[in-house]
């Protein structure tokens, strides 16, 4: 049987994981956003990430009604998964694309699933909706198998294809045809793993491993910095010994590193453990931006600035440089504890979209400073590339008074600047 691949989810992963597989195998994507179907359909990726030469020549239809996915005997599920404002799972895009799969299910098909879980999550929420809505047998009728996303917003070079791919299937069957499909496309190989529950594990803590890391290093950040000691310089001279992981400290935000650990948390309260360092982690770096948000506001005291009546200059909003995704970025974490010193923050990103940051956290953002608007103070947020060439006699020239430079990523380090912070 000739394979037809339906790719449903066409964000940051989907939508380059479908046009890779369009070059071999006629595709359908599938998104329930029609503004972004049709911009897809022009060779535009909403998400900026794709260039439009990546379009070109691909056997792909993209649409946002769900009945084409009939078409389809192979399914990839790879919608985000996030967390409510209690840092509780929230399935209901996964649950709610399961059904949308479920309804045009048949005999034969292989459905697979690429969101970030927590173990157990394709079988005990997934699969039991796509037989409620296909009324058929998962493991008898159709098979299922889970392979996780490893994309990296922004990489241009550790791109999909050559990212070594998990896969993994309910059964030896469904294993193979998985294991065939994706070793269609992935140059750097494939690793089976033994279950579904591993494949699903090996991926959330991929994320928690790193946010543990990275909670160490700022936990440190904060130490040093309240001792007065160069954490930069801490961290390049215990890098000397070959066996010193040399992370640095930061704003952890986004769609995975910061949202990944709640969901291992969350199952592991749910069968009766209650993880202490995992929960730890979280908890200093959600604290990082309060603790930024102090410094900056007892540097302008320093300065005889009245917080309420001074203005701050924030340079990036987005989770990560030179990328367009604002999702979850904790610079507006940071700009919502500005405001709550009463000090004025204006927001300047060349690469988010003004309308979706108002939308999405009721802030407004420029793509540049207004000419001639000047600032008691500069927070360099996200090392953007249009960021890190900026002279100082342009930083210099959006200051009211001396250059007062908060620069998180320490982009600037060693440029001379006399009142100078970084973590």
């Amino acid at each position: 049987m000739k394979t037809i691949i339906s790719v449903t989810g066409l964000g940051y992963v989907g939508l380059p994981l479908a046009l890779e597989f369009a070059k071999h195998f006629p595709v359908i994507g599938f998104d329930i956003n029609e503004a972004r179907i049709a911009l897809m359909q022009q060779g535009i990726d909403p998400s900026n990430e794709l260039e439009a030469s990546a379009f070109d020549g691909k056997n792909i239809t993209f649409t946002s009604n769900a009945a084409d996915l009939q078409r389809a005997n192979f399914h990839i599920i790879g919608v985000p998964t996030d967390i409510d404002h209690n840092n509780v799972p929230n399935l209901n895009p996964l649950l709610s694309a399961s059904k949308s799969v479920g309804k045009y299910l048949k005999k034969g098909d292989v459905v697979v699933y690429e969101s970030t879980v927590y173990p157990g999550c394709t079988e005990d929420d997934c699969v039991p909706v796509l037989e409620q809505y296909s009324g058929l047998q998962a493991g008898v009728d159709f098979h299922f198998g889970y392979s996780p996303e490893r994309i990296v917003p922004g990489d241009k070079v550790r791109t999909l294809t050559k990212i070594l791919k998990i896969v993994s299937g309910n059964s030896p069957e469904a294993t193979q045809k998985i294991t065939e499909v994706y070793g269609t496309i992935i140059e750097a190989g494939l690793h089976i793993a033994p279950s579904v529950k591993v494949a699903e594990a090996a991926k959330v803590i991929e994320n928690t491993q790193r946010d543990l890391n990275i909670s160490l290093m700022n936990e440190l950040a904060i130490i040093f910095d309240t001792m007065d000691i160069d954490t930069q310089a801490v961290i390049e001279a215990a890098g000397t010994k070959w066996n010193f992981h040399k992370y640095l400290p930061g704003l952890v935000g986004g769609h995975c590193i910061s949202v990944d650990p709640f969901y291992l948390i969350h199952k592991a309260k749910k069968i009766g453990i209650e993880p202490q360092v995992i929960a730890a982690g979280r908890q200093v770096n959600d604290y990082l931006p309060t603790y930024i948000a102090k410094r900056i506001v007892q540097k302008l005291i320093e300065e005889g600035k009245n917080p309420g009546e001074t203005q701050v200059l924030v340079l990036g909003v987005t989770f990560k440089e030179n990328v367009s995704d604002i999702r979850n970025s904790k610079v507006f974490a940071l700009i919502k504890e500005l405001q709550d010193f009463g000090v004025q923050a204006t927001a300047v990103d060349p690469h988010a979209n003004p309308e979706q940051v108002v939308k999405e956290y009721d802030i407004i953002c420029l793509k540049e400073p207004v000419s001639g608007l000047k600032f008691d103070a500069l927070v360099l947020a996200v090392a953007h590339q249009e960021f890190q060439v900026l002279s100082i006699d342009q930083l210099e020239q959006w200051s009211k008074d001396e250059l007062l430079l908060f620069d998180i990523k320490g982009i600037k380090k060693g440029q001379g600047i006399r009142k100078y912070w970084k973590l």
